[in-house]
């Protein structure tokens, strides 16, 4: 006689035909959600600190860490568990204090399966107006969750073409020659595309170290450094010339106008970091930045950053995927996006020395997301 869980891998496959995927159309190799009748308990949230230790010193143009607070989030239900993390840089403005006094409220035991996900993640999202770091563990933990249930990983469920996830940008912060050369020696030869942080008076200094060592595309990050538009654009015209091909950020997000100014003028594609949080903030940003840069941390997840992309493509604007410092489990949430972006930053777990999941890989520069359903992340 089938035990349980065997009963429920039959029924889901058995409904299959019905289209119950989600919303989908089922497809070859894809299994349904179970039978809702067939669910019984509760789900159940956990969380604890978790101090993410820097590999190096790193710095932007406002501030230096060697560590990123963080919140590791799990939700089990029914045999089954889903990873999520949350993970505050200063200028997100978020604490771990912050963090765990909304997880306290989360009441997920209301609802009576992990699949009224819209549900679920609408009454998380309705108990504050911030907190987006928080919301984003949660829901990359459902994710997860839901996602080992139907026995798939997140891009297949989407739809998306796993060969299709770009190459990964590898970051080095803003330092002395002498560091920025040790740590480009350290990367060169393992990616296809640098990133590089600006925004204070060595960026010159920062792009021709860089260029001693290697001939890689880079894209750099100004974290809003530059404060006067025509130098903003005469930067961005040096940096073309030295085989740059993004910029992010160029100057403060209050600048509406003047960014506007030097998106059309600028021979780069220029995407919205600071400027860009939610869902509701893309339409604004039609006509000043040429793409936007979407981070689960900031815009609660995966599911707003799956629609983001949706409605940046529909308005025309390039599509970026980037990171906090996080461990691989918020990493491969943000991968399972990546096949339908132009850029993706997804090095955050690299930068670190104490990851808790193996995840996503780079191989050859490029991202290797996990076959495994759900994130695709294995505690450690």
């Amino acid at each position: 006689m089938q035990n349980r869980r065997e009963f429920l891998k039959t029924t889901a496959a058995a409904a299959l035909g019905a289209g119950m995927l989600l919303g989908c159309s089922a497809g070859p190799g894809r299994r349904s959600p179970f039978n809702i009748n067939t669910l019984d308990g509760k789900m159940k949230l956990t969380f604890f600190p978790y101090e993410l230790q820097l590999r190096h010193t790193f710095t932007v143009a406002s501030y230096s860490r060697k560590t990123t607070p963080d919140v590791q989030v799990r939700i089990d239900f029914d045999g089954y568990t889903g990873y999520g993390e949350a993970s505050m840089p200063p200028y997100l403005g978020q604490t771990v204090e912050s963090v765990c006094s909304f997880l306290e409220k989360v009441d997920l035991g209301q609802f009576r399966d992990p699949f009224m996900m819209e549900d679920i993640l609408f009454y998380v999202d309705g108990l504050s107006d911030g907190d987006t770091a928080a919301k984003a563990a949660v829901d990359i933990a459902l994710h997860d969750l839901v996602g080992k249930m139907i026995g798939e990983p997140w891009y297949r469920i989407w739809g998306y073409d796993p060969s299709k996830a770009p190459d990964t940008t590898f970051t080095i912060g803003i330092d002395t020659p002498e560091v920025v050369r040790e740590k480009t020696r350290e990367c060169a030869d393992r990616f296809n595309i640098l990133k590089v942080k600006v925004g204070l008076d060595n960026d010159k200094e920062m792009i021709q170290t860089i260029r001693e060592i290697t001939s890689l595309p880079i894209a750099v990050d100004a974290n809003q450094g530059w404060k006067d538009r025509q130098q903003a654009l005469d930067m961005i015209c040096w940096l073309k010339e030295q085989g740059i091909v993004m910029v992010e950020q160029p100057m403060p997000k209050e600048m509406v106008d003047d960014i506007a100014w030097v998106t059309e003028n600028s021979p780069l594609p220029i995407f919205a970091d600071e400027s860009i949080q939610r869902l509701k903030d893309v339409q604004n940003m039609k006509g000043v930045f040429s793409g936007i840069n979407i981070k689960l941390m900031k815009c609660t997840g995966m599911r707003e950053g799956h629609k983001m992309i949706d409605f940046a493509r529909a308005l025309g604007m390039k599509v970026m995927v980037g990171c906090m410092t996080e461990t691989s489990c918020g990493i491969s949430a943000a991968a399972q996006l990546s096949p339908a972006v132009d850029f993706a930053d997804l090095d955050g777990n690299l930068l670190i020395s104490n990851d808790r999941f193996d995840g996503v890989k780079v191989s050859g520069g490029k991202l290797i997301l996990p076959e495994r359903p759900g994130i695709g992340v294995l505690p450690l």
